[in-house]
């Protein structure tokens, strides 16, 4: 009797362990998933410097522009470093990450650095940052708007091929293709580039504190390399991130040591667009032919 009584006694104990063990494996499983989720959203967890890379052509991005206004509210992110290896891609793309990159910077400090190219968008881009830095060797500038057609209707009549298109108005859908461009919807179409370029040598000027007359100066298209945009002004130093973080530990109080974590951009891909892009790739053609609205971009011709 004394022995079944012994056996129960440790079968109870023995499940009260169980229970216990399985109540720390449930907490310690929970808490793998919030510091899981919380990596995948971009929070790298304890405090840091963040780095945010932009690199390719530019184009509009919801789920980069959430990355950063993430970064703007984590309290962990004591700055932000944004590496730019892009040649610009649209108006649009290179806008939002200066006014995403403006609300960062009202919140901790903002330090771009420029690696082999940070033209057109991307050098608007980098406006939108507190402090710019660049190699001797970076490229950059290229300061200004381009809208390009093609004129096909020659090619059309050769093949023996015509179009038409019925319009509400002559100004719709021009410059196009399928018509030879119009005075008229040249002038048009050119006063819609030079309003998008004062905009942009606003920004220059602004963020740069030049002159209107000065920022023209340099807003001719041209490309700089490193140590001609520090003397124009374009840029504030030369060097990389050890001299941005230097910077942020100088003139912005942050504490030296901090960890530098990436920040990841999560984006939602089904099944086949992983498949298409594992087996075709993203061609730098492809980009350019997706643009789509103003471009800011910058690619030696024939390129």
């Amino acid at each position: 009797m004394s022995f079944d009584t012994d056996a129960l006694v440790d079968r109870r104990r023995l499940k009260r362990h169980l229970i216990v063990w399985r109540a720390v494996a449930v907490v310690a499983l929970v808490a793998l998933v919030v510091v899981a989720a919380g990596r995948i959203a971009g929070f790298p967890e304890g405090r840091h410097i963040a780095r945010l890379t932009i690199s390719g052509v530019i184009a509009g991005d919801a789920a980069r522009d959430e990355a950063l206004a993430r970064i703007a509210t984590d309290s962990d992110a004591e700055a932000l470093i944004v590496h730019i290896d892009s040649p610009g891609g649209t108006v649009l793309g290179g806008e939002a990450l200066f006014h995403g990159l403006r609300a960062v910077a009202a919140e901790k400090p903002v330090v771009a650095v420029m690696d082999t190219v940070a033209t057109s968008a991307g050098y608007m881009t980098a406006l939108g940052a507190d402090y710019i830095i660049a190699r001797q060797s970076s490229l950059t500038g290229s300061i200004g708007v381009i809208l390009q057609t093609t004129d096909i209707t020659g090619l059309l009549e050769k093949l023996g091929i015509t179009t038409e298109a019925i319009k509400s108005g002559p100004l719709k859908a021009v410059p196009s293709p399928f018509e030879p461009l119009t005075d008229e919807a040249r002038e048009v179409t050119r006063a819609v580039v030079l309003d998008i370029f004062d905009m942009f040598v606003d920004m220059v000027a602004d963020r740069r504190g030049l002159t209107r007359e000065a920022a023209l100066e340099v807003a001719d298209g041209r490309i700089f390399a490193g140590r001609q945009a520090l003397a124009h002004r374009l840029i504030d130093a030369l060097g990389g991130e050890s001299e941005a973080i230097e910077w942020l530990e100088t003139n912005r109080g942050i504490e030296a040591g901090l960890p530098v974590r990436d920040v990841e951009i999560e984006r939602d891909f089904n099944i086949w667009s992983k498949m298409g892009s594992a087996l075709i790739g993203k061609t730098f053609l492809s980009e350019r032919l997706s643009l789509d609205g103003l471009i800011s971009l910058w690619h030696p011709k024939g390129g």
